[in-house]
């Protein structure tokens, strides 16, 4: 195992032994516009107690110049990954003076140079454990300290931390910033930021608390920021969590800044939250999307409190601090903002990343087992994120939301500033709900796999609710009629099961929909009397929320191959036209055309494809002038058209400014647009280099890219594949579309030929590459042959290959697997007819 991958072990004993008082970190960033210029100058300076006479420090950079410990300078005994320190006192000084490296990964200090006016910018991201490509660190969540950060940087910059600026000494054309020490916490919640942003000014004030706001941007994307919604926003979240967790916001001020190429959607640094710039739409953009964005602005808060002031103490217990913001996410969005239907997207798609997670082979607990740091960046899933927060929906249906947010309350006082496991969670949460939550704990955060509901009818008739993988569920079962044309719900059973089989009393209804509220966590299946209800009449099924546990019923049974894929597209193309909540129509559009390319057996799919574009097209003809439904199905009609060409001509006018009434062509649908027709042929080169002269941005280059590597010619996708694996210039958004130019289409005739060398490669790009572009080209380039024969032989040669290789490879063949297996299946149903295959 190289040095870099630390052990939970090791890392236990190292904060076994250390104690730090405190840190100091100097940057010199005054280098960053010269493009020449790979690295930076950090010195740290570490004061701690110790109880051992020997430890490491953690670094990752260009290299190490100078170790002072105590005043006395030990020789540099650096393996690109450890520091060796030896002759520790019980109190020490360190002083590490080095090189760090820019990155171009978004992993560490990540540079860019704006296209648009040359202007360089400069974020920082860390978690799970890349402080230490910043500054030398003891890189562990369970270490923290109050760290002062001092910044070098060119004059007129905007630098920012994690606290306000203490002092600035301004130079000839540069500036020195030395900003508060922060309050104890961790490394990887540390942050640095630098550049000419944008900057817009807000306060929050309660009671005698006043808050400093801050919302940042680059220049050039200054004019697309929202930020009074912003604001707006962030002021109503620090309303909410302030009163619900009876715990003042403890960080002093509050900046949010929106980076490019950015891995996430978001990073909880307290008071310096960092968001990707894929939340501010260079154009028209739906609600749905606000309201994303609202919600991972809450996210993000509820992590001031949930992993900020409260921190895991390894990784096994990420979910302490992820389950609770994505659950808080949508709860705050609900109550505190106007986007009140968050759980209703929450139900449709956040739970289906849940659902295809907790079903492949390699899901977890969510407490999970986290062995070392490759396995916690693998960890940040589905089950971590979506099935703990639908979990905690599900703790919320037993205990009640007083219960729960007492426990919070009571869990932050006790442990503020502090490292805690699962267990100090329950402590709180028995005490104030009267219940002993061990049992709830086994049964829902040290299990795997998600339970499949439905209704069948014993020998006598009587209904019985059945559950597979049985556990304890509070749930209530909806009766729907048919009434004039609306769907409503007449009546609403609420019960609690456990046991595999349940027996229920229900009346007869049109429509008999399981986890009716979604309060739990389950795939449910329709009846066929509810099935056929639903075909006929989804869409005038008038509770949102039960239209996302429908949609969401029906893609899981597909998905699992008991609901034809052809009866499932049947149904979208009768029902998204009409589909009112934005929310859920993004999903449905999106898990339709996965549908055809997956799921449909190969001789329908070309039918398929077609039928899918016409069906775009209409609905695109028919919506609403300047609707969010518009802008919708105009993208679904640029995704859909790199698969089929039929509406070439009409995608071309579109470009050419023959739009429908209201619809904004703005340039990230222009090159969406564009992109359809290079794919299968229909524009080439000359068109994407007119395309990027128009639009010679950050977002333009990397799209150009994309369209360059989409071009339907053998060569050209030989190329990008030569290029995503050899070219380490590449930025990570740079390597993301040249992966996608290459898959364009689902062209296997065109990059069939490069499979072998697929599991030739990926052992030597896992070593020599970062993890997060290593795998991007894992999971990017996989082959999607129509074998599993090629995956199976290099699992079984590749038994000693690094596990999260391993998992990666392991889980991509398993969504192999579900596609023939799904396909396969096809062929043996009548879809017209037959709702079970």
């Amino acid at each position: 195992m190289h040095t870099a991958n630390l052990t939970r072990e090791e890392t236990a004993a190292r904060s076994a032994a250390i104690s730090v008082r405190s840190i100091r970190v100097e940057l010199d960033l005054t280098g960053a516009p010269e493009r020449a210029r790979s690295g930076f100058p950090t010195v740290t300076t570490l004061d701690f107690a110790s109880t051992t006479s020997s430890t490491w420090l953690d670094f990752i950079g260009e290299r190490v110049e100078r170790l002072v410990v105590n005043g006395v300078e030990q020789e540099v005994v650096y393996d690109g990954a450890r520091i060796a320190v030896r002759d520790l006192a019980d109190s020490n000084t360190i002083r590490v003076e080095a090189v760090g490296a820019y990155s171009r990964s978004g992993e560490g200090l990540h540079r860019f140079h704006d296209p648009v006016d040359d202007r360089t910018y400069l974020y920082t991201q860390y978690e799970p454990a890349d402080s230490r490509r910043v500054m030398a660190c003891f890189e562990q969540p369970d270490i923290k300290a109050p760290y002062t950060f001092v910044i070098d940087a060119p004059a007129g910059w905007e630098v920012l931390s994690n606290q306000s600026a203490a002092a600035v000494d301004a130079g000839v054309g540069v500036q020195r910033v030395e900003f508060a020490p922060t309050l104890p916490i961790s490394s990887y919640i540390t942050s640095v930021a630098a550049g000419p942003y944008a900057r817009v000014e807000g306060e929050w004030a309660r009671d005698d608390q006043r808050i400093a706001l801050g919302v940042f941007a680059r220049q050039s994307l200054a004019q697309y920021l929202e930020s009074d919604e912003i604001l707006e926003i962030t002021r109503q979240g620090l309303d909410f969590f302030t009163d619900a967790f009876a715990y003042p916001y403890p960080w002093g001020k509050y900046d949010q800044i929106f980076v490019p190429e950015y891995n996430l959607g978001a990073m909880e640094n307290p008071g310096l939250v960092t968001f990707t710039e894929a939340y501010l739409s260079r154009g028209a953009a739906t609600d749905a999307q606000r309201a994303a964005r609202a919600n991972t602005i809450l996210h993000e808060m509820a992590h001031m409190w949930f992993g900020d002031l409260v921190t895991m103490k390894w990784w096994d217990d990420l979910w302490l601090k992820e389950s609770f913001a994505d659950y808080m996410g949508s709860h705050a969005s609900a109550v505190a903002t106007r986007f009140h239907d968050a759980w209703v997207k929450f139900a449709a798609n956040r739970k289906a990343w849940a659902y295809q997670q907790d079903q492949l082979p390699t899901t977890h607990p969510i407490v999970a087992d986290i062995t070392d740091l490759e396995a916690a960046k693998l960890n940040f899933d589905g089950i971590t994120y979506a099935k703990g927060a639908a979990v905690l929906k599900q703790l919320v249906a037993f205990v009640g939301d007083g219960a729960f947010f007492d426990g919070a309350r009571r869990y932050f006082a006790q442990n503020a500033f502090g490292n805690t496991t699962l267990d100090d969670f329950l402590v709180q949460l028995s005490a104030v709900s009267g219940r002993d939550m061990s049992e709830w704990s086994r049964a829902w955060l040290q299990t795997t796999g998600v339970s499949t509901l439905w209704i069948e009818k014993d020998a006598d008739g009587a209904s019985v609710l059945v559950q597979t993988d049985p556990r304890p569920h509070r749930l209530r079962i909806g009766l729907y009629d048919d009434i004039d044309g609306r769907v409503v719900r007449r009546d609403q059973i609420a019960l609690d099961i456990h046991d595999e089989r349940t027996p229920v009393e229900l009346p007869d209804a049109s429509l008999v929909l399981l986890n009716d509220d979604d309060l739990t966590y389950a795939k449910v299946r329709l009846d066929g009397a509810s099935l056929a209800t639903v075909q006929n009449s989804l869409s005038a099924v008038e509770d949102p929320l039960a239209r996302a546990v429908i949609w969401s019923s029906l893609w899981n049974a597909t998905r699992d191959g008991e609901l034809a894929a052809t009866r499932y597209t049947s149904i979208v193309r009768a029902h998204a036209p009409h589909e009112s909540n934005i929310g859920l129509l993004g999903g449905v559009i999106a898990n339709a055309l996965f549908a055809i390319r997956h799921y449909v057996a190969e001789d329908d799919r070309a039918q398929e494809q077609k039928q899918w574009v016409e069906a775009a097209w209409s609905a695109l003809q028919s919506a609403d002038a300047g609707s969010d439904a518009q802008l919708s199905w105009a993208r679904a009609l640029a995704a859909a058209s790199a698969f089929d060409d039929a509406r070439a001509g009409d995608i071309r006018a579109l470009l050419d400014g023959e739009t429908p009434e209201g619809l904004v062509v703005d340039p990230d649908l222009r090159w969406q647009l564009l992109t359809a027709l290079v794919t299968t042929g229909h524009a080439g080169v000359a068109e994407i280099a007119a395309e990027q002269q128009a639009d010679d941005t950050g977002s333009g280059r990397t799209a150009a890219r994309r369209a360059l590597a989409s071009v339907p010619d053998a060569a050209v996708r030989a190329e990008a594949w030569e290029h995503a694996w050899n070219d380490a210039s590449l930025s990570n958004d740079h390597l993301d579309a040249v992966i996608s130019g290459f898959r364009a289409g689902g062209r296997r005739d065109l990059i069939a030929g490069l499979d072998d060398e697929y599991f030739a490669r990926i052992g030597d790009a896992w070593s020599e590459r970062s993890i997060e572009l290593a795998r991007r080209l894992v999971v990017g380039l996989f082959p999607a042959a129509p074998s599993l024969a090629p995956v199976d032989a290099w699992i079984a040669d590749n038994a000693s290959a690094a596990a999260a290789l391993r998992r990666l490879v392991v889980e991509q063949r398993d969504h192999l697997d579900r596609d023939l297996r799904v396909r396969a299946a096809q062929a043996q149903s009548d879809s017209s007819s037959s709702a079970v295959l």
